[in-house]
């Protein structure tokens, strides 16, 4: 048997950051999809990670652990899809290293990648989302930061994961206060910072008081803030905002959300695909197509270029003259 935990440890710090060349932002993501596994593996086989062995990952186990993620953990299609390319990848580093595990190699990478379906993008409205920023109290540190971190991720549609690495020197202000953020792929891309989001920054930065940490958001221990930490404040103001704005009741809010609504609202503005998709840092503008099919006011503008065809109302003529003399009649 053949340990897992060493293979696991070379593919996080050689194989996703020096030989995949992966940017900071993937090797989180990845490493997320480790813990969730190797969390499933431990209770499922009744071991601790470090007892495990690369064996154990089978075809079987894997399904398993994805069929968990949907059904258990609630997990959309696509999350599914991104956990199961995280494995597919360590796969693809074990099967040149370990030629005794090539069959199980080859047996989990035959796991097909799930179709999924196509939705309309959940956003909010205007209403909807100034109702969350009335809610973190701006007269305390924590309401102040929380409110910068809601309206940033909002007005750049930032991701999660480049919110919460954000670093204090990717924010400079001036004439034109700007945002210099490295995405997916190693992307960068520099916006301007939205008027109101720019004043909650600076409150922010007044009491921000983080020495020499290099994060722009941090937590009450002075450490950055993690993904599920920006999840839990999102949800607490959203569930709070819902009393004064019901229709939030209906939806499920996520930081994915706020990057929807940021995507709506420049799409709205502009009526340019190619400007949202340069806004977000999208690699190809196919993947930002998916914000036509929720935008009501293209479907309104095609529905008012359609010209309806002509007709004219007739009138009725009876069949026969049987019908005819009891009308008559």
């Amino acid at each position: 048997m053949t340990a897992l935990a060493p293979h696991v440890t070379a593919f996080f710090r050689e194989g996703l950051p020096k030989e995949r060349g992966a940017s900071i932002h993937t090797c989180d993501a990845y490493a997320y999809s480790f813990k969730l596994l190797l969390d499933f593996m431990a209770a499922r086989l009744k071991r601790v990670p470090s007892a495990l062995d690369l064996e154990d990952l089978d075809s079987k186990l894997v399904l398993a652990f994805l069929m968990h993620l949907e059904k258990e953990r609630g997990c959309t299609t696509s999350t599914r899809n991104a956990r199961l390319a995280a494995i597919r990848s360590f796969v693809h580093y074990v099967e040149l290293r370990v030629p005794a595990a090539l069959d199980v190699c080859r047996r989990v990478l035959a796991i097909p990648i799930k179709r999924a379906d196509t939705r309309v993008v959940a956003h909010l409205t205007g209403d909807e989302i100034e109702a969350i920023l009335r809610q973190p109290d701006v007269t305390t540190r924590s309401g102040r930061r929380d409110r910068a971190m809601i309206h940033l991720c909002f007005a750049a549609g930032l991701r999660v994961t480049e919110l919460v690495t954000l670093p204090l020197a990717a924010v400079t202000f001036g004439h034109a206060p700007m945002v210099h953020i490295v995405g997916k792929g190693r992307r960068e891309r520099a916006l301007p910072i939205w008027r109101g989001a720019t004043a909650d920054l600076k409150a922010w930065l007044t009491v921000r008081n983080g020495g020499t940490a290099t994060a722009l958001f941090l937590g009450a221990a002075g450490q950055a803030l993690t993904r599920s930490g920006f999840e839990y404040i999102l949800d607490k103001y959203a569930t709070t905002a819902a009393t004064s704005c019901p229709t939030l009741k209906r939806k499920r809010i996520s930081p994915h959300v706020l990057r929807h609504t940021c995507a709506m609202t420049v799409l709205s503005a502009t009526g340019d695909l190619r400007k949202v998709s340069l806004w977000l840092g999208h690699a190809d503008t196919k993947t930002t197509e998916v914000y036509l099919h929720a935008d009501v006011s293209e479907k309104l503008a095609i529905a008012g270029a359609v010209v309806p065809p002509s007709l004219k109302r007739g009138r009725f003529r009876a069949p026969d003259a049987l019908i005819a003399s009891l009308k008559g009649g």
